[in-house]
């Protein structure tokens, strides 16, 4: 055999054991890329049924306590106000003056309790969150806590170019009182602010308060609504940033404005 000859099957050789090594290399990128894909498949799974897990868990909630408010105006509501009825009855009998007394005491007492029942039934089972916008919501809650003149609330939010669907509404709402009743209980706060703002890719909702802030590494979140906060995030695809130092506590959401 020739050294062309030779050479030229070392040549053939070469090239031959180059294109196996590069099948393999090519076979392992593949196995590793589908590999990596199916993972992320799985995680994507994970997530979709994690988030459609909570949004059921709200959702059951949500039409509990709809059934609550509505047994409340039915049921209790009604038998209170017949028991009221029944004490306006006696204020017109001939009775003593310090038995009168006492009934217009358990008079007011019953209708007190009415008033507020009604209001709470309101609350449970209102639909204001499907009939009114988000801002306009955002709004309401300021003017609520103002009308205590516990707390000062400052709102600065922007009319959002497209209105989110009623989930996302309804879960940054929430999450917006939630924050607000925890400012107002526990961290003595002298201001809470709430800024909403929108581009082109992401729905910011800011909330803060100027009060005693606490250790967000160590607090019970069941007992603060931390995670319930944190559940509300991520039924609607957020991201969820909580911060608390000695001047105050402050929460970013941030989600896509598609929602």
């Amino acid at each position: 055999m020739g050294k062309t000859e030779y050479l030229l099957i070392t040549i053939i050789f070469n090239f031959l054991f180059i294109l196996f090594i590069v099948a393999i290399i090519s076979y392992i990128w593949q196995y590793k890329r589908k590999k990596r894909e199916h993972l992320v498949a799985i995680q994507n799974q994970r997530e979709i049924h994690h988030k459609e897990l909570l949004a059921m868990q709200l959702e059951m909630q949500r039409k509990t306590m709809q059934e609550i408010g509505r047994e409340i105006h039915d049921n209790i509501g009604q038998k209170l106000t017949l028991a009221s009825l029944y004490i306006q009855n006696l204020l017109y009998e001939s009775i003593k003056q310090e038995n009168k007394q006492n009934i217009e005491n358990i008079s007011t007492i019953i209708n007190d309790s009415l008033a507020d029942l009604r209001q709470l039934s309101k609350t449970l089972t209102d639909d204001a969150i499907a009939n009114k916008s988000l801002v306009a919501l955002l709004q309401l809650e300021c003017e609520k806590v103002n009308l205590i003149k516990k707390c000062w609330f400052i709102y600065d939010g922007q009319v959002l170019a497209n209105e989110v669907n009623y989930h996302t509404k309804s879960m940054l709402l929430r999450i917006a009182q939630e924050f607000i009743q925890n400012s107002l209980k526990h961290a003595k706060c002298q201001s809470i602010k709430l800024n909403l703002k929108q581009d082109l890719e992401f729905i910011v909702m800011e909330l803060s308060d100027d009060g005693h802030g606490f250790d967000t590494n160590t607090i019970n979140s069941q007992g603060s609504g931390l995670q319930n906060m944190k559940k509300r995030t991520e039924t609607i695809g957020g991201q969820f940033l909580l911060e608390s130092s000695d001047n105050g506590t402050s929460l970013t959401i941030r989600l896509p404005s598609t929602l």
